[in-house]
C-alpha cells in the first residue's frame, strides 16, 4: 500500500441512521476498500469528510 494516510481515529462506530463511521465520518464500503484505493483516491474521500462533518443532519447522508 502506498503512502499511509487515513482518517482513522480508532474510534469505530458505524452510526446505523447515516451509515457513516463517528470516528472518521467514512462510509462502510470506504472503509473496506480503503486498502486498495489509490493515494489520490483516499485523499478525495478525505477531502469529502469536512463537509461530512458540517452536515446539519448526518442521517441525510447517503450511505454506500
Amino acid at each position: 500500500m502506498s503512502g499511509a494516510s487515513s482518517p482513522c481515529v480508532l474510534i469505530c462506530v458505524i452510526d446505523p441512521a447515516s451509515g457513516l463511521c463517528e470516528g472518521c465520518l467514512r462510509t462502510l464500503q470506504e472503509i473496506a476498500d480503503w486498502s486498495r484505493l489509490s493515494e489520490a483516491e483516499r485523499l478525495a474521500v478525505m477531502a469529502e469528510l469536512p463537509r461530512r462533518k458540517m452536515a446539519p443532519d448526518r442521517s441525510s447522508r447517503p450511505t454506500g
